[in-house]
This record gives structure tokens, C-alpha cells and sequence, in this order.
């Protein structure tokens, strides 16, 4: 039985700006259990400045529960006794991001978001794989018993690593865009039937891959919401739709979308998209919704350059720094986020369902077995048992199988270090369907160089060139 007072959690990336501000913060927050945190990451003076921060946190007014934060110089040294390991990390800089994302737009090839599929993606997860190989060895080692939440994209990759690796880890992987896809069906039933209601109060069948998910079911006590969608489309398909007000916010925010992708889709293929139009389009033929300019601004979403987040990072390092020396004062607030409801659950205090990334051992019929898949799963003391979700109707269910059989494609050649069979998953994308075989060779071999920093341990790079 574990003492949930003195918890032990290591953070894998615990230099993070973002997600591990975010956990800190629900931790705070959360009144049941208390511990110490230690952070690792390969930047140890960002996890120094975490430190700082998170003690401040703990002492705040509005804090409700007692965590002590350290940094830990080795992995060995923040894993020892986990009893739960957090991991969000970047593989690699904006650098080699700048590459992933933009690189493939000389060849026409528009990415908004570039990290789990498409090309931006592939070379992504050829970074990610050596790492997260590592990763599976120290915790199969150290701590084989502590749960494992991952946020790092390429998510089903990452989580495909881990599995791999050490076949009897307790990994999960989180991920917040089915939450959103909820908060828009909440507001179906608002616009529809003038009843109000949150996200948690409503059931959906969530099915799919990461970042290309899909509700085919979805109901409020006795009603079917799926069947107030054609009305809803009625009033709003042609305007597209924001939960958040603003429906035009997509062209100042490079994160908003006004969700006439999600609704395009439910029209053709009878299932609702449940992931923001931003990554929805990046597992579609290329001519869909991507195919120049023009085109993104007729569906109302944005494309994220990596200079806006280059520039976003520089500002929250400046509130990093204010923050851990005590020149700009700590807010708390609770995000909607679920890790730390998650983390409850599985200590005994209290039974959740909540949409997680999991292998296939049968929850998605008629999908690899060992796959890794995004579905709902039970959580509760020591266990995480994934619900059954059926099937999609077969049109949908054809566009998830191809990019799922990419996906462990990938991962198989990845961990073979074979980059010709890459090549040969890199030029299947859906985003690379207009693309010739010379253009697609081309396109690879310039983002391997251009990453090749990171990838020069792994792969026999220069031989590949000279081939």
C-alpha cells in the first residue's frame, strides 16, 4: 500500500516551461496527496529554476497539499523508488523542429502542428526512439513497478518505445484534444436543446489513434447528442464554430481553429473528428485541406510557424527566471488536465474513465493487437483496464488502419535503424501523396541532414547518402 503523503514522483524533462509548470500547479491544487518531486533533465539549470518554482508553489496561500521539490543529477538518482514517472520532453531543439515544419513546404507540403505524423513527424519520431528506448531500460531497471505517464509527441510512438522495450511497464499516455472535442458536443447540446452542461457530465466513445481520434457515440443522460449534429451542421458548418467565442480567433492564434474540419468530416464519414482541425488534417491527403494557403484560410484554421513558438519559449524563460527569483508572483490554477485525477485513481481514491493511449489488446476491433490505440480506459486501485470501443464504421476506420499501419511501420523500421524502410513510411504519408518518388527522396535526405545532430549516434547517415 502506498503512503500517499510521501509520495515519490520522478519528472523526466522536469526543466519543462510548460507541462511541468501545469502538473506543479494541479498538484498544488489537489488536497489528497502530498510527496517529493525530483526532476531530471539533460538541462539541469532549467530544472534548478523548476525547483525554485515549485517550492514557492508549496508555500503558497492557496496551496492545499505539501510537495518538496529536488533536482536530481542522474535518471538513476530521480527514478530510484518512483513511485510514479512523468515524461515530457523535446526531442531535440526548434531547430530541428524548424526543420520538421517548414523544410516540407518547398515541396508544398503545409504542416500546422508536425509532430506525430507526416513528414515533420517521421523525422521526429526517429529522434524520439533512441531516447525513449533508454528511457524503458532505466525504469525496466530502477523502478519497474511505478506507473508511467507520458506527454511527449510523437505520443503513440513514444508509448509503442516503452511497451517495446519492456513489455510489462504500467505506461499510459496523455492527451488533451479528445477534452476540447467534448467542450464542442457540450455546446451541440447547448445551441440544440438550451441544456448546459460540462464535459465530465457527458459519455463519448472515443476510437482512434492519437491526434486522430473519433466519438461515434456520444450521450447526456438519455439523450444521443450524435443526433443533434445535422442541426447544429445546419446553423453552423458554413461559419465554422468556437467554443471559446471567437470563431475568427484563427487568424490572429496559430492554435485556434473554428472546427469546420471536425464538422466536414462528420458529414462524409458519419463520426465526429476528435482532435483539433490542426492535427485532424495532418493524417489526410494532402489536397484535402492543406493544399496551399488559400485553402487553410477557406477551413479556418492556422498553420503554427516554429518562430511563434521560438518566440513563446523566449517569453516564458523570462517569466521562468521572474518566477523562481520571486520578481513576478505565482498564480495557481487549476488546468483540465487529468493526470492527477488519473494518478488518484489508480491509488484507490476514487474510479475514473478518461480517454488514454494504451496497446491494442482488443478494444478497437479489427486493429493491430499491440498497437498502440486512444480509447477510454477504467481506472482504479492498481489497475487500468482499457473499455472496449468497438469498431468505426468502415469508410473511417480504413482512414485510421492506414495511418495506424504507418505508425508501427515506422516504429519497426525506426528501431531497425533502416532508413530505406523509413523512407518507404516517410513517402506513405497521406501528407506526401502529392509529392514524385525523386521530390520524396529529395525532401528525406534534406531533413536528416538538416537533423542530423540528433540522428548521427543511431543511423548510418552518410552511408545512406552515398548510396
Amino acid at each position: 500500500m502506498k503512503d500517499i503523503k510521501n509520495l515519490k514522483l520522478a519528472y523526466i524533462g522536469g526543466g519543462s516551461k510548460q507541462w511541468a509548470r501545469i502538473f506543479m500547479n494541479d498538484l498544488a491544487l489537489d488536497e489528497d496527496m502530498c510527496g517529493t518531486i525530483y526532476l531530471y533533465d539533460i538541462d539541469n539549470e532549467a530544472a534548478k529554476l523548476n525547483k525554485e518554482i515549485g517550492n514557492k508553489i508549496a508555500s503558497h496561500k492557496d496551496c492545499k497539499s505539501k510537495w518538496k521539490y529536488e533536482v536530481s543529477k542522474t535518471i538513476d538518482e530521480a527514478l530510484m523508488g518512483a513511485d510514479f514517472v512523468i515524461i515530457s520532453i523535446l526531442p531535440g531543439t526548434f531547430k530541428e523542429m524548424h526543420s520538421d515544419v517548414h523544410e516540407p513546404e518547398k515541396y508544398g507540403i503545409y504542416q500546422p502542428v508536425g509532430d506525430t505524423t507526416g513528414p515533420g513527424g517521421v523525422l521526429r519520431a526517429m529522434r524520439t526512439v533512441p531516447i525513449y528506448e533508454y528511457f524503458a531500460k532505466k525504469i525496466k531497471e530502477i523502478c519497474p513497478e511505478s506507473y508511467v505517464i507520458n506527454f511527449t509527441n510523437p505520443m503513440a510512438i513514444c508509448v509503442k518505445t516503452l511497451y517495446d522495450v519492456f513489455p510489462e511497464i504500467k505506461a499510459f499516455g496523455c492527451c488533451h484534444e479528445v477534452f476540447n472535442t467534448q467542450d464542442f458536443l457540450c455546446a451541440v447540446l447547448k445551441e440544440t436543446l438550451n441544456i448546459e452542461v460540462k464535459r465530465r457530465e457527458i459519455y463519448t466513445n472515443v476510437i482512434g489513434i492519437n491526434h486522430f481520434t473519433w466519438i461515434d457515440k456520444a450521450t447526456y443522460k438519455d439523450i444521443n447528442i450524435m443526433s443533434l449534429l445535422d442541426e447544429f451542421l445546419d446553423r453552423y458548418y458554413e461559419s465554422g464554430y468556437s467554443v471559446k467565442g471567437d470563431v475568427d480567433a484563427y487568424k490572429t492564434n496559430p492554435f485556434a481553429y473554428s472546427n469546420r474540419v471536425k464538422m466536414d468530416l462528420y458529414k462524409r464519414y458519419g463520426a465526429l473528428g476528435a482532435a483539433g482541425d490542426r492535427h485532424l488534417v495532418e493524417f489526410l491527403n494532402n489536397n484535402w485541406y492543406l493544399k496551399d494557403k488559400k485553402k487553410i484560410e477557406e477551413w479556418k484554421f492556422n498553420l503554427t510557424s516554429v518562430d511563434f513558438r521560438i518566440n513563446r519559449m523566449e517569453q516564458r524563460i523570462k517569466d521562468t527566471i521572474e518566477l523562481a527569483n520571486g520578481t513576478k508572483e505565482i498564480e495557481l490554477k487549476q488546468s483540465s488536465e487529468e493526470a492527477v485525477d488519473l494518478m488518484k485513481a489508480i491509488l484507490g481514491l476514487s474510479t475514473m474513465v478518461s480517454n488514454v493511449n494504451l496497446p491494442n489488446v482488443g478494444q478497437i476491433k479489427d486493429l493491430p493487437k499491440g498497437a498502440i490505440v486512444e480509447t477510454n480506459a477504467l481506472f482504479t486501485h492498481n489497475q487500468i483496464v482499457p473499455l472496449y470501443a468497438g469498431k468505426l464504421n468502415d469508410e473511417a476506420h480504413n482512414l485510421v488502419l492506414r495511418n495506424l499501419i504507418n505508425q508501427e511501420g515506422l516504429y519497426e523500421a525506426i528501431k531497425a535503424r533502416d532508413l530505406n524502410k523509413i523512407f518507404n513510411i516517410f513517402v506513405n504519408q497521406p501528407l506526401c501523396s502529392t509529392l514524385t518518388i525523386k521530390d520524396a527522396k529529395e525532401l528525406f535526405k534534406s531533413m536528416v541532414f538538416n537533423t542530423q545532430k540528433y540522428l548521427g549516434d543511431y543511423y548510418s547517415i552518410f552511408s545512406y547518402y552515398n548510396q
